[in-house]
């Protein structure tokens, strides 16, 4: 069940500082609470931050206000008996579509994509990849969104490659490719304010200290970006790189950590491991093997431990639970390699310097896992063919995962293939949720009340 507790911690706060004097005159800083409603809750408490709601009532305790309910839009097609229109579903209604047409160019095909909430307008806005660059979608109204704009790759003369991934940092989207020579793009996403008309957008900045790399993952807390899957050749050998974007539009390359990395989770450690606590920590997904690493130090970075698991096919990618003390894990290419269903290993991270394999969930079908996230007791899988899946992690303890509900995107099989579901984004604090769709772009969905 969402939470309001869980609903909290994905809220967007913006902090603002003041400078006051303590009584020994020394500087602190003073935290300045956000409370964009005026209705004397503050936006990090509030369950619905952008409408007034003092009582804060939350009549199905799904942590998403009434008052932001009310205003759930009509679905685009309803979850009715299995089918939301042409989509099998369970449990999430299709609010709002935009297809690959509309946001790319003719023959693009679609891959990953992000979200960002304006913390001015509270407006959300789709971030949605393709083979061809980036479109700027405004979900606000999600039954009709809103294409802002675009940002072509930063080669255009070697655009079509599938691989794109795009996050958020400070107001800032970082864009990188595996098309050769394409470096890292920063696009102020605050450029999306008032804009009526679709256009076609610069970067604001193009970093070019490395050249192609398979994925970016960002701590928001520490601010850096590091970047995974660049060059076997280079330096690292296409471990993560450490780039410094606490200045969205100056980044600086502070080292990296040699060992090939597909992809990666990094976070400022409050787990349940003491020897960490506040530790910048790493979870590498390193083609055949998991990697723990100690990245505080950018200059002397440690690994703290490795481990490795039955019938590996590609250690493809992977989310901490927000307790941090289990790690759930994709396997890409276990489905082809092995023929079972898909497949989603769940590691207990407890210690650090030990981790140890915790359980397998096999979903119901064959199709291939892909990218994963975690929100409150959810853990959210684009599964490709399958579509987007809602795994309930509540019993982990326990040592059980169950589906809780999905939406399939690609109706047409749920074979193990490279179809269908790429990515999803389920942090909105509206409830909305975008499905990023090689072959048909753009899903908003919503779970049913």
């Amino acid at each position: 069940m969402i939470t309001k507790k869980s609903i909290i911690k994905t809220l967007l706060i913006t902090l603002s500082f003041s400078v006051i004097l303590s009584c020994d005159n020394e500087p602190v800083a003073e935290i300045a609470v956000i409370d964009t409603d005026n209705d004397g809750v503050p936006d990090s408490e509030d369950n619905c931050p952008q409408i007034a709601n003092a009582n804060q009532a939350d009549t199905n305790g799904n942590g998403i206000g009434d008052a932001c309910e009310s205003n759930t839009p009509q679905p685009l097609a309803e979850c009715i008996d299995g089918m939301a229109d042409i989509y099998p579903c369970e449990g999430y209604d299709l609010i709002g579509y935009m297809s690959l047409d509309e946001l790319a160019e003719p023959n693009a095909e679609g891959n990953d994509c992000w979200g960002w909430t304006d913390p001015i307008t509270g407006k959300e806005y789709g971030l949605i990849c393709s083979t061809q660059g980036t479109a700027f979608v405004d979900i606000s109204n999600p039954t009709q969104p809103q294409l802002i704009g675009k940002l072509a790759s930063a080669n255009p003369g070697n655009n079509g490659n599938i691989w794109r991934d795009v996050k958020v940092y400070n107001n800032h989207a970082f864009i990188v490719s595996e098309a050769t020579g394409h470096g890292m793009q920063v696009f102020d996403l605050t450029r999306l304010r008032n804009i009526t008309q679709a256009q076609d957008f610069t970067a604001d900045t193009h970093f070019t200290d490395f050249g192609s790399a398979h994925n970016i993952v960002i701590n928001e807390d520490s601010g850096y970006a590091y970047i995974v899957g660049t060059s076997r050749s280079g330096t690292y050998a296409g471990g993560p790189l450490f780039i410094n974007i606490q200045n969205p539009l100056s980044p600086i390359s502070e080292g990296g950590l040699h060992d090939y990395a597909h992809d990666a989770q990094v976070i400022t450690y409050n787990g349940p491991d003491n020897d960490y606590l506040g530790q910048e920590i790493l979870i590498g997904s390193n083609e055949d093997e998991i990697v723990i690493a100690n990245v505080s130090d950018k200059s002397n970075p440690t690994i703290i431990s490795t481990i490795a698991y039955n019938n590996i096919g590609y250690v493809h990618q992977g989310w901490f639970t927000e307790n941090m003390e289990y790690f759930i894990l994709g396997d890409e290419l276990d489905e082809q390699y092995y023929g079972n269903n898909t497949r989603t290993l769940v590691f207990n991270f407890s210690d650090l310097d030990n981790p140890s394999f915790h359980l397998d969930y096999l979903g119901p079908t064959p199709a291939i896992d892909h990218n994963g996230y975690v929100k409150n007791n959810t853990f959210f899988l684009a599964n490709y063919s399958a579509g987007v899946r809602f795994i309930n992690t509540s019993n982990l303890d326990s040592g059980s995962m169950t589906e809780s509900g999905y939406f399939d995107t690609y109706p047409e099989s749920n074979s193990a293939n490279f179809q269908g579901a790429w990515s999803v984004y389920p942090y909105f604090s509206s409830g909305n949720i975008i499905v990023s769709d090689i072959d048909r772009g753009l899903f908003i969905i919503r779970r049913q009340n």
